[in-house]
């Protein structure tokens, strides 16, 4: 549950400041950057804030 919660969330994310870099500013891709960026560490590192974050909440696996 908790992974695919993960999931949806990071897509959310990336669609999102896309959406803000096309109608607003580029630099919202900064933030698309910095959510690739995470992914790509929590695949090495074995460890999302964003799983953290769900743990606190009480949403386990």
């Amino acid at each position: 549950m908790k992974n695919r919660i993960v999931r949806v969330v990071a897509g959310a994310f990336i669609l999102i400041s896309l959406i803000l870099a096309i109608y607003l500013n580029i630099n919202w891709l900064w933030f698309t950057a910095f959510v690739g960026a995470n992914l790509l560490q929590s695949a090495f590192t074995k460890w999302c804030l964003m799983e953290d974050i769900l743990t606190k909440f009480g949403i386990n696996d």
